[in-house]
């Protein structure tokens, strides 16, 4: 639950992942941090293009207006920028509409830590060791990665979900890794009555299921497992899901075929992945963000 948000659920953005930020970060990675801060005033009146996370913020805050009465949904901005600097930002964000309010500009440090202060279930950023942080600090964190950009569904909100070392620990993937698939299959075939440990993305996808509950049966949020494994190993993430008493809208078991046109037919706005492998798959076709997270990110 997050701290001073009663029982919202709360996200954490970078303006990176809000917005297309590609000319300025040029002008940052070529000229220095003193010419990337003239250049975001100098053109603090120009709209940011959307960028990739831009589609799935829109949906969460249209579900307040789906709801009604008291906010459901809480975006926080955390930037890298300073609040001088981050002026072209909010400037942006009131001309889409958004209704965001809160936010932390760190003026060239990691905002992660702002994330668990402000008690966010999930923390999208384009920067990669702020994701680690996060997810070191026990909070469900991905890089959203440049991804193609894809067909909107103003409808529904489509989130998609690979399960070892995301929903679920990486206990069974090491196995896989270590021992190789017969073992990993073996493993799980007498591990199938035990549930697995919870993964990064555990409290993200409860707090998610919370929020679809008050929509009942005409719920605009849909969930979706998209898994390497197949059957026998099936069976161990059904038994967890049931013993967390979540639930999950699609499973797709697909014994080690590419992803990528499977989230497509999903229709999924952003899909999270522990492997960089399936991570290229899925940008392709949605918006995805890479969980550096389990034995598939160690050295």
């Amino acid at each position: 639950m997050a701290k001073g948000f009663g029982d919202k659920l709360v996200i954490a953005i970078s303006s990176r992942a809000l917005f297309n930020l590609d000319d300025s970060h040029q002008v940052y990675i070529k000229d220095g941090l003193a010419a990337y801060a003239q250049y975001q005033i100098d053109h603090e009146d120009e709209v940011l293009p959307p960028g990739d996370a831009f589609p799935m913020v829109k949906k969460l805050l249209r579900l307040n207006e789906r709801l009604g009465g008291e906010p459901r949904v809480e975006v926080i901005l955390l930037s890298r920028n300073s609040a001088d600097t981050g002026l072209r930002v909010f400037n942006s964000i009131e001309h889409y509409g958004l209704k965001i309010s809160r936010a932390a500009f760190c003026g060239g440090t990691s905002p992660y830590r702002y994330a668990s202060a402000f008690g966010c279930h999930l923390f999208l950023s384009t920067e990669p060791d702020d994701v680690r942080q996060a997810l070191d600090h026990g909070m469900a964190a991905a890089t959203l990665i440049a991804s193609k950009p894809q067909v909107e569904n103003e409808d529904e909100l489509r989130f998609a979900f690979d399960g070892d070392a995301v929903i679920f620990s990486d206990e069974a993937e090491q196995v896989y890794k270590l021992q190789g698939l017969s073992a990993f299959t073996e493993s799980e075939k007498a591990a199938a009555k035990e549930p697995l440990s919870g993964g990064p993305f555990k409290q993200f996808l409860s707090a998610l299921q919370g929020l679809q509950a008050e929509f009942g049966e005409n719920c605009p949020i849909r969930t979706a497992l998209v898994t390497a494994r197949s059957a026998p190993a099936h069976e161990r993430v059904i038994r967890t899901l049931r013993a967390w008493n979540i639930r999950i809208d699609e499973s797709l078991f697909l014994g080690g075929l590419a992803k990528g046109t499977f989230l497509k037919a999903y229709g999924a706005d952003v899909f999270f992945d522990d492997q960089k492998m399936h991570c290229e798959s899925a940008r392709e076709h949605v918006a995805t963000g890479h969980v550096p997270h389990g034995i598939a990110n160690r050295p």
